[in-house]
């Protein structure tokens, strides 16, 4: 089963996408939307969703520090609504604290340029937060299996 992983900023929107198993999640692409707009970017979900028989989505859940919810969180769970409603698949919200750190992490680590940084963080953050789902999901499945 294919999943499909979702970073939310203020404009724009990461997109991952599992492999067919549920293990592995790949990086797609960085769709941009004008300012708080992401229904603009359902038409390119749609494609994807088609294109890769897409089964759920995960999206980021932007918690703070202390665990609490705010306008981001807002934001996230308004977008969560939106999902639903269009596509009627399983949407999770996966806790994504530091996902946009460790992905500019990885892009340090991996020397790339400051103007290519920028376009790909949040592309590596939604994967990053679809493979944190993924594994979680696995450690579940394997723990039931166990007990």
């Amino acid at each position: 089963m294919r999943y499909m992983g979702l970073d939310l900023g203020t404009k724009t929107l990461g997109v991952a996408i599992s492999d067919v198993t549920g293990t592995i999640a790949t990086g797609l692409k960085t769709l941009r939307f004008e300012e708080d707009m992401p229904q603009d970017c359902l038409p390119f979900l749609t494609n994807i969703i088609n294109e890769y028989n897409v089964r759920a989505i995960v999206i980021g859940l932007p918690k703070n520090m202390n665990n609490t919810l705010g306008i981001a969180a807002q934001r996230t769970e308004d977008f969560t609504k939106i999902l639903n409603d269009a596509y009627k698949l399983p949407v999770y919200m996966q806790d994504e604290r530091l996902s946009s750190v460790s992905a500019n992490n990885v892009l340090l680590q991996a020397d790339v340029s400051r103007k290519k940084r920028k376009s790909k963080v949040d592309t590596i953050a939604a994967t990053i937060i679809l493979q944190n789902y993924l594994d979680i999901r696995k450690e579940k499945e394997k723990w039931k299996t166990t007990n």
